[in-house]
């Protein structure tokens, strides 16, 4: 490292959250690979210097090269993970032998995985424990981080001003995390509360799709706003009992990133609820999206989870309800409004 940043980095995941990311990088001078799954489409990428299919209109830096193969990223020193939750364990487990003692890798992904209802870092320090059990290696002494906050990718690459949140438990190298990712647009806050950042911008997405349905049946501002704080109370209520930090759920990666989800135009996740509430089927509207929805797999992944921890999460109740059990949009809302009172 150069004064702490890195000088090569690998992006992990070529959709339009890790293209902006690259871009980001590779923009400040960074020595940054991107990775695809698809050969054809790291092959697109690489002619085109751009990546037409999920984020068209901006051209590659000069120091953003796609890949196809992981074994490229050996001597990164610092690695994001951009890939969707249900193929991240397969990911990352092709990546490890590739990664050197001391690399950071940082999840950059919002969502829980289904089976086994771990975040991301959770998963990824299993996927590490398993790789050394019963074997004579070491452990690869790989430093775990999460970046989260409200960053819709196009508003990224046009260098508009966003601000987000890096967390990792090592001080010094949460410092070097910020100072990578920072530019004159992009403000990065640090963290050590990897499980609250994590919850809160796995949640999110679940309320934005309640958002967009809310939207859909053609509500009002007011049920909106009522929507976005309770659906925080939720969030909140889930993540303390994980051990979160209660303080992070209104920060960035918790009220920030939920305001912008549940209102922007830009939303996947509000864009689904919006298409439910006016009546069209989710695997039609699935179809359709060219793009990952992660909270239509994390809300069955978090059904489970505050079921196994018991916490009472109504509104996600019924955003599983309305996609696992065809629950009319309608019905779903009455339900949430004609429950016993309480106090708040």
């Amino acid at each position: 490292m150069n004064n702490g940043i890195p000088q090569q980095i690998a992006v992990i995941g070529a959709g339009s959250w890790g293209t902006a990311i690259a871009g980001l990088l590779a923009g400040k001078g960074i020595s940054t690979l991107l990775w695809g799954h698809r050969p054809e489409h790291v092959a697109a990428l690489t002619r085109e210097r751009e990546n037409k299919r999920y984020l068209p209109g901006f051209i590659f830096p000069e120091k953003l090269r796609p890949i196809a193969d992981l074994v490229d990223v050996c001597d990164c020193s610092v690695v994001c993970m951009v890939v969707p939750s249900h193929g991240y364990r397969q990911v990352f487990t092709d990546l490890l032998p590739h990664l050197q003692p001391g690399t950071t890798v940082i999840s950059a992904v919002k969502g829980i995985e289904n089976q086994s209802l771990m975040t991301m870092t959770q998963v990824m320090a299993q996927v590490m424990t398993e790789a050394t059990a019963g074997s004579n290696q070491q452990s690869r002494q790989i430093e775990l981080a999460v970046l989260s906050g409200p960053s819709f990718a196009k508003e990224v690459a046009l260098n508009l001003p966003t601000a987000v949140t890096i967390g990792c438990r090592n001080s010094e190298k949460a410092v070097q995390l910020q100072q990578t990712f920072v530019t004159d647009t992009f403000r990065v806050y640090g963290s050590n509360d990897l499980i609250g950042l994590e919850i809160s911008a796995a949640l999110k997405n679940i309320v934005a799709i309640a958002a967009g349905i809310c939207d859909g049946l053609g509500f009002g501002l007011n049920s909106r706003a009522a929507l976005i704080t309770r659906g925080l109370a939720e969030m909140t209520r889930l993540g303390v009992k994980m051990g979160a930090d209660p303080q992070t759920f209104f920060g960035l990666s918790g009220l920030g990133d939920l305001v912008l989800t549940c209102t922007g135009d830009l939303s996947r996740n509000r864009t689904v609820g919006l298409k439910l509430g006016q009546g069209k089927k989710l695997s039609q509207i699935l179809e359709d999206m060219e793009m990952v929805a992660e909270g239509v797999k994390t809300t069955r992944s978090v059904h489970g989870l505050a079921a196994k921890l018991e916490v009472e999460m109504p509104i996600l109740e019924q955003v599983y309800q309305i996609l696992y059990e065809d629950k009319d949009c309608s019905t779903a809302v009455m339900d949430l409004l004609t429950r016993d009172l309480k106090q708040e």
